[in-house]
Order: structure tokens, then sequence, then C-alpha cells
């Protein structure tokens, strides 16, 4: 074991103590650990974008204010206003039978959170599922990615300022370190990345018969209505797609068009990209691909795609160099194209033609269940097509991303590209045991019934339950 090891041990080792031998922390205790994780961000808000920035080698500061701090801090603040609710003891109905008594369920602390967090968006997939985890009166210890070392080493240092060790710690390490993480027994684990790497966490948690909530990725589909304007939705995927330079969990992966207005998209795609990233491959305000391996691999989906004979729409594709790809749309790639096979997670966006839309839902169906769906039309009787006929994690309707940045709505995936969902009070929920109580009045009828069991029990049975 590694001294890096013998610290992580150490510090579950005495948060696991102090979860088991210490009273769960009330109401006015957790609102002061959310207050100072709130005052924490904000406070230190431009330093996280520079290490952000510096970690893809080029992002910009609007992007990590308003894709990380401001749902960040939002989402804190939201939990913080119902946390009251949230806390008191819900009343359940008991049956006529088990008269008089009194049923209540409590949502106590789980104990010790693991949170395993990625590098695309490294403070809001961290924070998020912290937020949920002192809410719910845990203590927590997380993991950041390896692949954001400014950015995790500067955020070790924040907790450390702000919280006791026993309240929250951060572990940095590579993989070794994660792997070592994920095979502590924490009382649940929360892992935010790759599907392959989501399956290695889950066999280690199940080791210690921890359970996990995983968010993954997957490639979330766009199906676009004949009657819906063709340019509004390019505009949306577009902002949707290239936000991030594409390096988001719910990103639009593929786009279903309707056949005569497919090569129309991707022209206006391009259009808006060209609006609003002008000069990509220099424009400080378009993020760069975080890892040069990362970047080979979409350099060469591109090259894969045209040599299979697709239209490549580049947005002024100045060079090949440097840690920016730009925008691009590519028009009848074949389904064996890593584009096609794989979660693209960069800037390239593949446009598949429909005909009627029984096609267009056959195309998702034969796809793992993705993370995020997108419907664009005008029509409910569409929407409810598509809403019956696909399933996702979660939907935007005539948008994209939306549905991930409402603290009221649960986020999570379903099979491959996740399980279990967090945010508000199902975040809440996801890391409490709800913890049932039944508490008998000044007298237990259903004891009287028996044993020796005889008429009265017979009575009751057939009275109750229909038993002859």
């Amino acid at each position: 074991m590694t001294n890096s090891d013998d610290i992580m041990q150490n510090i579950f080792e005495a948060q696991f103590l102090a979860s088991r031998n210490q009273v769960a922390p009330d109401l006015a205790t957790r609102l002061s650990l959310l207050e100072k994780l709130k005052n924490m961000v904000l406070d230190n808000a431009e330093a996280i974008a520079k290490a952000i920035s510096d970690d893809f080698g080029g992002r910009a500061r609007a992007e990590t204010e308003l894709l990380e701090i401001l749902p960040s801090i939002h989402g804190i603040k939201y939990t913080m206003g119902k946390l009251k609710n949230w806390m008191k003891p819900q009343r359940r109905a008991v049956d006529l039978m088990f008269q008089p008594a009194s049923s209540q369920i409590r949502y106590e602390p789980l104990g010790v959170i693991g949170i395993i967090s990625p590098w695309n968006y490294p403070l809001f997939l961290l924070v998020g599922p912290l937020t949920d985890a002192l809410a719910a009166g845990n203590r927590a210890m997380i993991k950041p990615s390896e692949q954001t070392p400014v950015f995790s080493e500067l955020f070790a240092k924040l907790i450390d300022k702000t919280f006791d060790p026993l309240e929250v710690s951060v572990i940095n390490g590579g993989v070794d370190v994660a792997r070592a993480f994920s095979e502590l027994p924490f009382d649940h684990i929360i892992f935010t990345g790759s599907t392959n790497v989501g399956r290695e966490v889950m066999k280690a948690a199940a080791n210690n018969l921890t359970p996990v909530t995983l968010e993954l990725g997957g490639k979330s589909p766009v199906i676009i209505d004949d009657d819906y304007e063709i340019e509004k939705a390019a505009n949306s995927v577009a902002f949707g797609k290239f936000l991030n330079a594409g390096q988001t969990c719910i990103a639009p992966d593929y786009v279903l068009v309707p056949a005569a207005k497919a090569e129309e998209f991707c022209k206006k795609v391009i259009k808006r990209a060209n609006q609003s990233y002008k000069k990509p491959t220099s424009n400080e305000q378009y993020s760069a691909i975080c890892g040069e391996r990362h970047r080979t691999r979409l350099w060469g989906a591109i090259e894969e795609a045209r040599a299979a004979g697709a239209k490549v729409y580049n947005h002024k594709a100045e060079t090949t160099e440097g840690a920016k790809i730009t925008p691009t749309v590519i028009l009848g790639a074949p389904n064996n194209c890593l584009i096609m096979r794989e979660e693209i997670f960069g800037p390239i966006l593949p446009v598949v033609p429909y005909t009627i839309i029984e096609d267009a839902l056959a195309f998702v169906r034969e796809r793992p269940r993705p993370l995020a769906l997108y419907i664009f039309s005008n029509s409910n009787d569409f929407q409810e097509t598509i809403l019956k006929g696909a399933i996702s994690g979660g939907v935007t309707i005539n948008g994209t991303l939306m549905h991930v940045a409402q603290s009221a709505l649960p986020f999570g995936g379903i099979g491959p590209s996740g399980t279990g969902a967090y945010h508000g009070f199902e975040g809440f929920k996801r890391f409490s045991h709800a913890r049932s109580i039944h508490k008998i009045g000044f007298i237990n009828a259903f004891e009287m019934l028996g044993p020796p069991w005889g008429a009265l029990s017979k009575l009751a049975g057939k009275l109750f339950a229909g038993i002859k």
C-alpha cells in the first residue's frame, strides 16, 4: 500500500467512524455546510475558471460561469430553500386491521459518500452530487479527474480550507488512486464518466455491496419534425452541440432530419457556428479539446467518415494543429463509422436523413438507451409519439441541454447511459435511507388474533382479505 493509499484509508476510516458514532446532523448544520460550499465557489470563481481553462488549453470564462458556476450555485440555493421540508418525517397510512397505530418515513444519512467526478465539467459534476450528499446529512470523499490536474489541485486546497476533513475531503491522484478509491467500502458511490470505466467502478463496489449511482453517456439523439422551422432547430442544436466543443455528456450526438431538409439543416448549423465562433481555432470563446489522445481520435473520426464517402461540412477549418477542432457537420456517414458507433464527445455532428417517423424511432431503438433525447416539433402528438417510442434518461423539447439545468428535475440515465438519478429532492433521497417507523397504539389488535388460531383469526382473514 502506498503512502497516498494510507492517507486515503485513514480519511475514510475517520469519516466512517464519525458517521456511525455521531448523531445525524440537524437542519442548521446541513444548511451551514451548504452555505460554506456556496461561498467557497463564489469567492473563488475567477481562480476556478482560470484553472479549468488551463487544463483544457483554453476555455472561455463565460462558459465556466454559465455552465458550471451558475448551475452549481443555483442548485445549492434551491436545496437550501427546500431542505427543511425534505427532512420532515412523512406520514404513511396504516391499514384498518393494524389500528390503532401510526407509520412514517424518516430520511436519514447513509454515512460516507464517495464521489468520482469527470474532467469535462469538473466543477458542476462534482458540486452537484456533493450538494445532495451534504443535504442528506452525509460525509463525503471526492476523487476529481486526473485529466484536470490544475483544477483538481485547486479544489482540494479550497475544500481543505473550507471543511473539516471529517466532513469533506478530496483525494487526488491517477488511475491507480481512482481504482483504490472505488474499492473503499463507501455507503454509496456516485461516478460520472465513461460507460467502460463505470463498469469497473460497479464491479469494485459490488465486492463491498456498495450501492452505486452511475452517470454515463451514450449517443443522445435529436429528432426534428417536418413541421418545425429548420433554421430554428439548427440554431438550437448548434448551441447545445458546440458549447464546450461538444465535450458534454448530454450534447446532441446525432440528428435525425426529414430527408428533404437534411442538407439545408447541415448548412444552417454551420452558419450558426460561423456566427457564434469566428476563427474558432484562435477564438478564446471556443473551447479546446482536452487531451491530445482525444483530439487525435476526433480528427481520425472525421477523416474516416470523409473517406467512406460522407459529406463533411467544416466551419472554417484553418488548421488541424493545436488544441481546437472546428465545428463539423457530417451527412451520410456509414453506420460502421466511429461517429455512428461511439459517443462522439466533441464538436462533430452526424446528420441522418429519415423518411417516416417510424424509421427515425427504429434508428434510435436499435441503439443503447441514451442519456438525453431532444425533440423539435410544434405538434403535441408528434412529441408524444417520440416520448412513448424512444426511452432516454431525460428530455428537452424544442431546445437542448436545458433539462439538466432544472434543479427540481432528477438527472440520470437508463441502462448503458447510467443508473440512478440525483439533483433536488431525488438527490436528497438518493443519498438517504428511507427508514420505516411503525408505532403501535394503546392496544396491539393484530396480536389479539392468536395464536392459538381460532375463530377470530379466521374472521379477520375473511373481513380483510376475502379468504373463504
